[in-house]
């Protein structure tokens, strides 16, 4: 399985990054505009910000699905018995979020959004037109006026030696969304699941992007997109005792989108999130 890597800048990028993404539902990004020194400063103040008190003065909201997830209350998979060993903060536009982290969680919400809008049409544009007659709208119109598009910063905490047998940090899933953007994590760990069943390491050098596949694109381009089941692995030896922070931007259509006969964005969210324990 080959992930491929693409540069941004090159004059055939959309066609090589959305190749890869029809093959493995993945793609890796280098000389994109994401800002790196934004990146690195967002991961220092959070980590700070996951090791203090003031974190539960934000619990997360079951109505809106914003703010901060515990581990106790981390999400199970789907298929998993054990919850992931995480914990996680959810940023909206209309959200709460702690004033001294707002301002940077802000624009880099702007800036990866504006990519992932980019790089969506990209998919629309090298979609085959059998496939893309399937869907209900051009995918750059099914983000427009969304107020879903999710900031996830994430925390998986230095392993005690004491987790529960089969736990894992995040077991193998695949997201709900329609494109997930993701800059490489503080630590590596971050795994794709090939065709043959075999887990391959995702590129993670520092300023590398990774962009997959979601479920609600699948969903939208009958298969033509695939979401590829991924996971973070626990790490061993000195890596076991950091903490890894990551900080994944899931692009989600309006809740009104018609994805198939059988769903719209609206009814595939509500089923995920009941299947992954953080709605009732």
């Amino acid at each position: 399985m080959q992930v491929r890597v693409v540069d941004y800048r090159a004059p055939d990028a959309a066609e090589q990054f959305t190749r890869s993404l029809h093959e493995t539902g993945f793609g890796v990004l280098v000389n994109h505009p994401i800002q790196q020194a934004l990146v690195e400063k967002i991961y220092a103040d959070w980590l700070q910000f996951f090791g203090t008190e003031e974190k539960h003065q934000f619990a997360f909201s079951k109505e809106k699905q914003d703010g901060y997830f515990s581990t106790e209350i981390s999400e199970t998979a789907k298929g998993a018995t054990q919850k992931d060993i995480k914990e996680y903060f959810h940023i909206y536009p209309w959200g709460r979020v702690p004033a001294q982290l707002k301002a940077d969680a802000d624009t880099y919400y702007k800036q990866a959004n504006e990519l992932a809008e980019e790089l969506l049409s990209w998919v629309e544009r090298y979609t085959p037109p059998e496939i893309a007659k399937h869907y209900r709208e051009p995918l750059s119109n099914m983000i427009k006026g969304s107020q879903q598009t999710l900031l996830r910063v994430l925390r998986y905490p230095p392993l005690t030696g004491n987790e529960p047998a089969g736990s894992i940090r995040a077991a193998a899933h695949g997201d709900i969304n329609l494109l997930t953007i993701l800059p490489a994590a503080n630590e590596p760990g971050l795994q794709v699941q090939g065709k043959d069943g075999n887990w391959h390491d995702v590129p993670c050098d520092f300023g590398t992007l990774t962009i997959n596949i979601g479920d609600m694109l699948q969903e939208a381009s009958q298969g033509y997109y695939p979401s590829t089941q991924h996971r973070v692995v626990n790490p061993t030896g000195e890596g076991a005792k950091k903490s890894r922070v990551s900080l994944p931007l899931f692009l989600h259509p309006r809740n009104d989108v018609v994805l198939s006969d059988r769903y719209t964005a609206h009814s595939y969210l509500e089923e995920r999130l009941r299947e992954l324990g953080v709605k009732k």
